[in-house]
């Protein structure tokens, strides 16, 4: 059977663009799927549904395909845009700010936060949230979850500050072994010259961001916004009034909570409690 390649709308989005850009360049150079698949690691099929924005790159592969086609780092510019588009349409403004702040605040009552997550965490955690999903979307998530965090490891990083509820620390996401790595994990960004990782303990009892995600960024102009987020949406807050409720409630949860050496002592005890 012959294959038939389906048609392309490239003016639709950032990923759609990319992969009619991928397939112009692939045909320019007289390249099969099958022969780039020689070249790349990504298998024909793939390679067809990422050519029609049916799938987006994996982490890695836009810089592959810069290499085969010589284009001196395009498709990784392009991948900046097209790994937002993976997330819903409420959330990419609040990335475009996250990615523009010289300061980000966040405190969590729950999980570990993004820009902190193992690979394997997150992967724990988009599998549970929709089961039904195919591993190829799961791993596509969790590349994009993991291409955020590339900011903090820039020329120029935030300033990372995170206050962790006792809660994320207890549960054990993913099982023993992957909630120990995370725990490592948090210990290493828990007081750097960019970053602090806070625990606010069980003993404090109530506060006014209990049950709740709270996110502060901060730009360079000093503008600041606002994003709390629950299971299924977030909400962005720009104006000045109910950020500073935010901020004031933020500034009050840190004078409570642990400090930075205090906390990394906590986070490695949790971490040589778990079970082997």
């Amino acid at each position: 059977m012959t294959f038939e390649p389906n048609e392309l709308t490239p003016h639709r989005s950032a990923r759609h663009f990319y992969g009619a850009d991928l397939r112009r360049l692939r045909m320019l150079a007289g390249i099969s799927l099958a022969t780039l698949a020689g070249e790349v690691p990504c298998s024909k099929s793939q390679l067809a549904r990422i050519e029609t924005a049916e799938a987006i790159p994996s982490t890695g592969l836009s810089e592959e395909f810069d290499r085969v086609f010589k284009t001196d780092g395009h498709f990784a510019r392009l991948f900046g845009l097209v790994s937002h588009e993976i997330h819903p349409e409420q959330y990419r403004r609040h990335m475009e700010i996250e990615a523009r702040a010289v300061i980000i605040r966040e405190y969590a009552g729950q999980l570990v936060p993004g820009l902190l997550q193992t690979r394997e965490y997150a992967y724990a955690l988009f599998r549970a949230t929709a089961p039904k999903a195919s591993e190829e979307d799961i791993l596509q998530k969790v590349d994009a979850r993991l291409t955020r965090q590339e900011l903090l490891r820039g020329e120029n990083p935030p300033d990372h500050s995170v206050i962790l509820d006792e809660a994320v620390l207890r549960r054990p996401v993913g099982g023993p072994a992957v909630m120990r790595a995370q725990l490592a994990a948090l210990i290493e960004r828990s007081n750097t010259p960019t970053s602090v990782v806070q625990v606010l303990p069980f003993t404090h009892g109530e506060h006014g961001l209990l049950g709740g995600t709270l996110r502060l960024l901060t730009l360079k102009d000093g503008e600041t916004f606002a994003y709390e987020e629950s299971i299924a949406s977030g909400t962005l807050m720009e104006d000045r009034e109910r950020v500073d409720e935010r901020l004031h409630a933020y500034d009050l949860l840190r004078s409570h909570a642990l400090s930075p050496v205090e906390s990394a002592a906590f986070i490695r005890s949790v971490m040589e409690a778990l079970p082997a």
